[in-house]
């Protein structure tokens, strides 16, 4: 945060004076994104590679039905999320955050290398997709606790005038992480391997390189300082994390919940989601998929630090009304259009107008939970109802749309999204605007 300082006046009076936010504190807010963009990256790689490596992991059967099983597996590694969001909360709120994103960023690793090194189908049968299945519950477990612990280091580190702009960047690079596991398929595609080759072997590549990279992370994270927030909470004695002081507060634990469910089902929509659906609904093919992905992505990825640096002007409970509302009105008419679009531009244009109403919510979600919460059990606050909810409404998006789509009732889905968001609506809309009321500033005043 600044440093505050007071200097004289005449008649007696004294001036507060605001230092900028230090070097130290840029690099480690910058270190902690990077590491956050590769546990992404490592993450997403599954779902930008799917439709190259379903053959490989489950009998053959028809395009659709793959997508469900690969999609079945991803909602899984969701559900062991809240497991990875009570852990690593307390391991963040007991011994650091630092600590919580070290040991997430290995676990990460870990999964991805199994990836990369499993067998397939044909060689050894119904273990291959068990293992995968194994890899993606490593996977869910570190992304359980990088949330919470990613969140509240960079809304921590931040300073309070522009607490809201810095805290974007977990989005930035979450989205960026996907965008890159993108990116390297794109490249993939069109200039190093034909569509055969990507299938037989070449979707191993970014899970090998996902494990250098979380490897790299690694050792950027082990020199990052620990929150002032932290250490003052640790100073004064009291019980640091576990579900026993996260019971304390449960409203707050409803209102995180209330939030993510329409947020996290929107933003699974429009990335994981979005890509089979260019690819099995809208009909293009797989590099315009790739390509209308990506570009989107990117446009979403530009847009959170200028909705972040919003919120620091105008409040956070805006940006999140703004959000639910236009996302309950518009759910239904932008999926339709979308399912009808002529052709890969008027796609992406359709799918930045949904990240125009969808960024109200990711830009500022993650530093609304972290505002919500005091600092001795923050990063268990923020990770584990944000889990379960992801579980629930965020892990099982894909397969629900899938579902639906397969047996021929795919505008249901787009009923159903909306309905969420209404939900969630609701939950904005009576909340109060953490950035007024933020115990990260309580605490250090």
């Amino acid at each position: 945060m600044d440093t505050v300082t007071t200097q004289p006046l005449a008649g007696g009076r004294t001036a507060t004076v605001r230092e900028p936010i230090s070097a130290k504190r840029l690099r480690a807010i910058f270190v902690g994104s990077a590491g956050n963009l590769v546990e992404w990256f490592d993450f997403y790689c599954y779902a930008a590679f799917a439709l190259y490596f379903a053959n490989s992991f489950f009998p053959a059967q028809d395009a659709t039905a793959q997508m469900m099983s690969t999609a079945g597996i991803f909602a899984l590694g969701f559900f062991v999320r809240p497991l990875g969001g009570i852990l690593f909360g307390r391991l963040g709120d007991r011994h650091g955050r630092k600590v919580a994103l070290m040991t997430s960023v290995l676990l990460m690793c870990l999964g991805s290398l199994l990836i990369a090194c499993a067998p397939t189908y044909a060689s050894v049968g119904i273990v291959s997709p068990c293992i995968l299945l194994l890899a993606r519950l490593l996977q869910g477990l570190s992304l359980g606790g990088e949330y919470g612990a990613s969140a509240t280091y960079l809304s921590e580190m931040a300073d309070s005038k522009r607490r809201g702009f810095y805290a974007s960047f977990q989005y930035v690079t979450l989205i960026g992480g996907q965008l890159l596991a993108l990116l390297l398929l794109l490249v993939l595609q069109n200039f190093l391997l034909d569509a055969q080759q990507l299938r037989e072997w070449g979707w191993r590549i970014p899970f090998f390189a996902g494990a250098v990279l979380a490897l790299l992370a690694l050792r950027m994270r082990h020199d990052m300082p620990e929150t002032p927030s932290f250490e003052a909470a640790r100073k004064k004695a009291k019980p640091m994390g576990g579900l026993k002081q996260l019971a304390q507060h449960p409203k707050e634990v409803m209102l995180v919940i209330g939030l993510t469910m329409g947020g996290t089902l929107a933003f699974y929509v429009y990335t994981v989601y979005m890509q089979k659906f260019l690819r099995l609904s809208v009909g293009l093919s797989d590099a315009q998929t790739t390509a209308v992905s990506a570009a989107s992505l990117l446009f979403a990825m530009c847009l959170q630090p200028v909705y972040g640096a919003l919120s620091d002007r105008i409040g956070r409970r805006p940006l999140l009304v703004g959000f639910a509302v236009l996302g309950t009105i518009f759910t239904v008419p932008l999926l339709t259009a979308i399912r009808h679009a002529s052709g890969p531009w008027e796609a992406f244009a359709l799918i930045a107008c949904a990240w125009l109403i969808v960024s109200g919510y990711t830009s500022i979600n993650a530093l609304v939970k972290a505002e919500l919460f005091p600092a001795n059990i923050r990063a268990t606050g923020v990770g584990v109802p944000y889990a379960v909810a992801v579980s629930v409404f965020g892990g099982t998006a894909e397969y629900l749309a899938l579902w639906f789509k397969s047996i021929q009732m795919e505008s249901a889905f787009y009923w159903y999204a909306s309905a969420v968001m209404a939900c969630t609506l609701v939950v904005c809309w009576y909340m109060r605007d953490t950035g007024a009321t933020s115990r990260i500033d309580a605490e250090m005043q």
